[in-house]
């Protein structure tokens, strides 16, 4: 009997600095390595948004070490889910692949009190989304 392959699942937005670095953090950690995960932004910031680290880190989840980066047409190829977040960042369009734009406020300028209610609608669809995807 073989096993089914992991489903791909890539979060974009357009500094893949905050949202989509959350979406990430969250699949990986609830996904329990059952699905592969990526992020990428079309104009990546140097680095994650220091109040969406701090929120992360609040929840057990450290994100410190993630650095944004640039979206190709490989990453969006090769994933089965491409979730966007609101931004309005555009994603190479492959037939077949499942796209999703998740519109969500941006924690980009905003402290750790902004980020927290984000974060906490990122993580409930992000359950959601493991429930779908039956992982």
């Amino acid at each position: 009997m073989s096993e089914l392959p992991k489903p791909s699942v890539l979060f974009v937005c357009v500094h893949n600095a905050g949202r989509s670095q959350i979406g990430a953090a969250f699949l990986a950690h609830l996904g329990g390595g059952r699905v592969e995960v990526r992020s990428a932004g079309s104009a990546p910031a140097d680095a994650v948004n220091p109040a969406v680290v701090e929120a992360m880190r609040e929840v057990g989840i450290d994100i410190a070490a993630e650095t944004p980066k640039i979206l190709t047409a490989e990453a969006v190829e090769s994933s089965d889910v491409v979730i966007t977040m609101g931004c309005g960042d555009a994603c190479p369009y492959f037939p077949g692949k499942r796209y999703l734009d998740w519109r969500l406020a941006d924690p980009a300028g905003r402290g750790v009190e902004a980020v927290r209610p984000i974060r906490d609608e990122i993580e409930g669809r992000v359950r959601g989304l493991l429930a779908e995807l039956g992982v």
